[in-house]
This record gives structure tokens, C-alpha cells and sequence, in this order.
């Protein structure tokens, strides 16, 4: 029995459960899904940079993931994750072959978690999951806010991005309301 893909197909099968069920809302709720397992690991870091590779070295070790870049922008408001062969990959395919945007990401939430313990964020979320399928990755795209002035701070986030035109292609469960308009 393959065991990840066990775990994926119940995973996913939840996600789309919550997700009808809380009429699109479940996402605000998810933040802690995947957690347990980075807090069981030492991760070190003074910055945001040093914690996400902090976290991707364990997650690469662990086998969760092949690899994990990232990058920040938008006045230090905008974190991109982009992680190639992530053994929830096939989660994310389940759920989206349901007709469900995937709204679940555990390898957003342990970065995000461990940003939150080790540099004491206010608030944090994760904006947009999108899924590449052709090469096998994913772009992960998360706000953090360190201290409530920054709240509702606005910078055009995917100004430099090199996978802008690709990312404008992808509908969005989370992102912005101007995403939330376009027709499938």
C-alpha cells in the first residue's frame, strides 16, 4: 500500500468536505494543519529568510519536499515559496479533480508557524496556493505582517515576479477579489 497517497486522498477528501460545508470559508480555519510535525524539529532563525531554510532543510531531509526556494517583497509583506516535488502534490490534484481550488497547504503552514513562534509576527496568512502541474510544483504566496501597523500595508507583490504571467492564468481560492471575478 502506498501510504502518502493513502494519507493525500484522505486529507484532500477532508478538504473538500470542509470546504462545502463551510461555504468557502474553511480556508481561515486550516492554519495549523501540518504544525506538529516542524515543532518537533529545532528550527533556528533571527529573520524570515533563516527560518524558511531552516524549515526547508528539515522538510528536504524528511523527504517532504525535493526542493524549496522563496523570496520576499512588497516592503517585506509578501513571501513566495516555491517548492518542487512536495509529497502532497497529489492532495492538491485530488482536490482540484474535485472541482475545489486547494486551500490546505502544510508546507505554507509550518513556515508560517515557526515565523510566527520564533519572530513573534502579529498575523500571518496564506494568499494564493498554485498549482503547476507541468513542473511539478507549487507557488505558495503568503502575507506577513510583523506589527499591527503594517496591517493593510498594499504593494503591487507580483510586480518582478517571473512567474507573473503564468500565476494571472491560475484561479485563486484565497487571493484577491479581482482574481475571485475571472470566469473558468
Amino acid at each position: 500500500m502506498d501510504k502518502i497517497k493513502y494519507c493525500n486522498e484522505v486529507l484532500a477528501r477532508v478538504e473538500e468536505l470542509m470546504y462545502q460545508e463551510l461555504s468557502g470559508m474553511a480556508y481561515w480555519k486550516c492554519e495549523f494543519v501540518g504544525v506538529d510535525f516542524i515543532r518537533s524539529h529545532k528550527i533556528e532563525g533571527a529573520s524570515v529568510p533563516e527560518i524558511v531554510e531552516s524549515c526547508a532543510k528539515v522538510m528536504k531531509e524528511e523527504g517532504m519536499v525535493e526542493d524549496v526556494k522563496y523570496k520576499t517583497g512588497g516592503d517585506g509583506v509578501m513571501l513566495k515559496l516555491t517548492v518542487k516535488g512536495c509529497m502532497h502534490h497529489g492532495k492538491e490534484a485530488h482536490v482540484k479533480a474535485e472541482g475545489v481550488r486547494p486551500y490546505i497547504c502544510p508546507i505554507a503552514n509550518m513556515v508560517l508557524d515557526q515565523i510566527h513562534e520564533k519572530l513573534k509576527y502579529t498575523t500571518s496568512y496564506l494568499t494564493k496556493i498554485a498549482i503547476d502541474d507541468e513542473k511539478n510544483r507549487c507557488l505558495l504566496y503568503m502575507a506577513l505582517y510583523e506589527t499591527g501597523d503594517m496591517i493593510g500595508h498594499v504593494t503591487d507583490w507580483l510586480k518582478d515576479d517571473e512567474d507573473r504571467e503564468w500565476l494571472e492564468s491560475q484561479g485563486s481560492q484565497i487571493l484577491a477579489a479581482a482574481d475571485r471575478k475571472k470566469k473558468e
